[in-house]
């Protein structure tokens, strides 16, 4: 069977399907799976479609303990503040996510930044510093594409010229990324002090430095059923900040099940990437999620990785299991290496449903 891209419809043929040319024609278009919407189709080529896909969730009581704290008890005095960092300890060794309320930014700037994603500078070039494309493993990953498109941005730790931001988004993102490198400070704190270390060691080790933003942008799916919007992954980063609209389809595989992540009105999503699972040697948890692929839409989520991309003067920084949670009967799981060893390996293996940390144990 072979789909022919440019008539927006699954045709059939006797013949072999050709996978890389379906791909190249897509890709040459740069126009994302917004354009295969907006051109009509009324089924998925066959590049997006994930075989034997179950899109099930488990049961509304698990769901409905997805921790959501709120952020502010932090200005609370008495035992307030031990209380939030003990939940905070809680929910990264069993869950590796949380949602937070009470964040310090406003429900103004949220809106405007959901309404600000939109399409621009279609690239394949990761090490530029704005690129849109459809699927970072467009070309390496082996089963389905996912129905989605992203403009990404690098912030930190080098300024970003703002005159390299598409015009219709440029003031929020840079003004939404102000607001969420003061949270992150926040959260490196929380986390800090939940692992027993000093509240500004993960700062210190520049966790925070570097903030690495992806807009996504999951168009109505004709078919949701046969692919989905992100497979399941793990992020790759220290920390990621989510903010997400109120469609749905977040997914974490917890307890060998997938689970579903209702919206919060106001929240913001907080979860750990593998390389705060290296540095805590496994005490925290980077867990797997998804998106699935729905008929309403658009969704639109915005997500900011704590987490160095490419850049010289910090892709060669070192990181390991930190030695104050490494003892002999806790000893290390992983091995000392460099941010760029380890976006390389993500990129490079793309979503094949392993984690890229698995490459760097011991």
């Amino acid at each position: 069977m072979v789909t022919t891209i440019e008539e927006g419809n699954q045709v059939e043929h006797e013949s072999g399907y050709d996978r890389q040319r379906e791909l190249k024609l897509l890709d040459d278009s740069k126009a994302g799976v917004k354009g295969l919407v907006d051109a009509g189709f009324s089924k998925i080529p066959r590049i997006f479609i994930h075989d034997n896909l179950s899109t099930s969730s488990s049961s509304t009581k698990k769901n409905d303990s997805i921790p959501v704290f709120d952020l502010g008890s932090l200005h609370e005095q008495g035992s307030s503040r031990h209380e939030l960092i003990e939940k905070v300890k809680d929910a990264c060794e069993k869950w590796g996510f949380f949602q937070v309320v009470n964040h310090d930014i406003p429900q103004c700037v949220l809106d405007e930044m959901l309404d600000g994603v939109k399409r621009e500078f279609y690239s394949r070039d990761t090490s530029r510093t704005v690129y849109y494309n459809t699927n970072f493993d467009f070309y390496t990953t082996p089963g389905g594409l996912n129905w989605r498109d992203t403009l990404s941005c690098v912030l930190a730790p080098r300024p970003l010229d703002p005159h390299l931001l598409p015009s219709i988004c440029r003031d929020i993102i840079i003004k939404y990324a102000d607001y969420v490198k003061k949270l992150g400070l926040v959260l490196f704190e929380l986390l800090s002090e939940a692992l027993g270390l000093n509240p500004n060691y993960l700062k210190d080790i520049d966790c925070a430095e570097g903030l690495f933003m992806v807009n996504h942008y999951y168009p109505p799916c004709p078919e949701p059923e046969l692919t989905l919007g992100i497979s399941g992954h793990w992020d790759s980063g220290f920390l990621t900040v989510l903010l997400q609209d109120q469609v749905g389809g977040l997914q974490i595989f917890y307890e060998n099940q997938w689970t579903d992540i209702t919206p919060v009105p106001g929240a913001l999503i907080i979860n750990l990437g593998q390389m705060m699972q290296l540095i805590t040697n496994n005490k925290f948890v980077s867990s797997k999620h998804r998106v699935l692929a729905q008929k309403i839409g658009p969704r639109v989520s915005v997500a900011c990785f704590f987490r160095e991309h490419f850049q010289p003067e910090t892709s060669s920084k070192v990181y390991g299991p930190i030695k104050e949670l490494v003892t002999k009967k806790n000893p290390a799981v992983y091995k000392d290496i460099t941010v760029k060893d380890f976006i390389t390996r993500h990129y490079a293996k793309g979503q094949d449903g392993v984690p890229a940390l698995e490459h760097f144990k011991l």
